[in-house]
Parts: C-alpha cells; sequence; structure tokens
C-alpha cells in the first residue's frame, strides 16, 4: 500500500525563500491547489493522510523536509532553517511506527528535500540547508541496510530535488544546467532549456506529476511515463515543488 502524508498550508506568505523574490500568494487557491493535489495522489492509488495546519509554522505543508522515508527506517531530519525546527516534534507521531528512526543531531542540518533515494542509492545535496555533518551522520545509520550515500554540491536552487528527481529507480529526471547528470550513475532525461525548475516530479504509482514546463513534460511522457500536470503555482511562490508537499512510503 502507498501512503502519503500532507499537512495543510500555513501563512505561505511567510515562508522561508531563499534563491527568489517575495510575491503575493492567494491562499484561497492554495487551499483548492492543495486539495487538487491529494485528490490526484488519491487516484494514482496512495492512501492520503491530512494534518492540521501549523499556523506558527509558515513553511509546514513541505512535510518532505521533515523526513525521509525508507523501507528499513526513517531518517527524521534536522532542518537547515531554524524556523522549522518546530516541525519535527509535530510530525514525529504520524511518521510510520514499523521501523525504527534514525533523528539527526546538531550539528548535523539536513532538509529532505536535498535527498533523493534512487534504488540503494542516497544523493544529498550539500546546500544553504544541508551540511556535510548531516550526510555522515545518515551514512553511518544506513550503511547496514546496504546503501550507498554520495554529497552533491548544488549552489543554483534551494535543494537537490529542485534540480533532479528520481522516474525509476535506473532513471533521472535533472537540470543539466545545474548539474551533471553522470554524477547519478544512471540513464537521465534532461530538463527543457528554459525550464529551470522543471527537474523536479513526483512519481506515485504509475503516474509521473509534474508541475512546470511543457516541454519538459513532453519528454517525460515520450519516455513511455504517465504523466499529469498539477498546478501548485502557489506553493512555488514559496519555493516549493511537487515533491515537498508530501511523504510517500
Amino acid at each position: 500500500m502507498i501512503h502519503a502524508l500532507t499537512r495543510l498550508p500555513g501563512p505561505l506568505d511567510r515562508a522561508e525563500l531563499t534563491h527568489i523574490d517575495r510575491v503575493p500568494v492567494d491562499m484561497a487557491r492554495a487551499l483548492a491547489q492543495h486539495a487538487a493535489y491529494r485528490a490526484a495522489l488519491t487516484r494514482a492509488g496512495a492512501s492520503v493522510t491530512v494534518l492540521p495546519a501549523l499556523p506558527d509554522h509558515p513553511d509546514c505543508c513541505f512535510v518532505e523536509d521533515t523526513a525521509v522515508m525508507l523501507p528499513e527506517l526513517t531518517i527524521v531530519t534536522r532542518p537547515g532553517a531554524a524556523s522549522r525546527r518546530g516541525e519535527i516534534a509535530a510530525i514525529v507521531p504520524h511518521l510510520p511506527g514499523d521501523r525504527p528512526q534514525l533523528v539527526i543531531t546538531a550539528p548535523g542540518t539536513i532538509d529532505g528535500g536535498d535527498v533523493m533515494v534512487v534504488g540503494r542509492d542516497i544523493f544529498i545535496g550539500l546546500t544553504r540547508r544541508t551540511n556535510a555533518e548531516a550526510v555522515a551522520q545518515v551514512a553511518a545509520g544506513v550503511a547496514a541496510h546496504g546503501y550507498r550515500v554520495t554529497a552533491v554540491p548544488l549552489a543554483k536552487a534551494l535543494h537537490l530535488k529542485t534540480a533532479v528527481s528520481a522516474l525509476a529507480d535506473d532513471l533521472v529526471l535533472v537540470n543539466t544546467d545545474w548539474l551533471d547528470p553522470a554524477i547519478f550513475g544512471r540513464r537521465h532525461i534532461a530538463s527543457a532549456p528554459g525550464e529551470p525548475f522543471a527537474g523536479n516530479s513526483l512519481t506515485v504509482g504509475n503516474t509521473v506529476f509534474h508541475a512546470t514546463g511543457e516541454q519538459t513534460l513532453a519528454r517525460i511522457a515520450a519516455a513511455g511515463f504517465a504523466v499529469e500536470f498539477l498546478d501548485i503555482s502557489e506553493f512555488a511562490k514559496a519555493e516549493a515543488g511537487l515533491t515537498c508537499l508530501s511523504l510517500i512510503y
């Protein structure tokens, strides 16, 4: 069974921003887009849990950053933005209880959006939100389960999965202007020129969801995937992609 853990959006106008300018967020439209997102995950075969918003945490709907779900264990993160660390206590009671937890501790910082799991490889972006100490903690914690951990320096995007996402265990979607696809040691589809944020996609069941870039969407479809466009434009104003809005396990 595929599970998707989501949380309703808080005051997105106060969300943390790093690489884009702040513009007003239409909260009524954001709520409608979030409802459409949850409905799409349900159609794709996921059992969706919806948690309430956390009014004191503007980024609370970006639950991906709070944990990394592996079959063998859950990695509980320590977000790089201090304002987000209160989200951790709120998510832990809702994480699956059928596996142990690896809890990242100071001075390590890591956002789940910087962690891409592809088969037995775990790629972790070294960004403003994620540091080498956290990468070392993850590597030590997953070694017994046969995972390989690779650190990926990234300066041009907030999170690693802004620039690259897994379409299958042997295939990634990547913005080749920001990252060398050879890093990932597998086949790749390049996002189209002029669509810099199109490297983020979300695969649920047999469906690949995509939120930005018509040419990139067409490239994914041409590779044989069932592709569905999802509009999350209000969340993009808070520097988010599709993967940010759920924890899939």
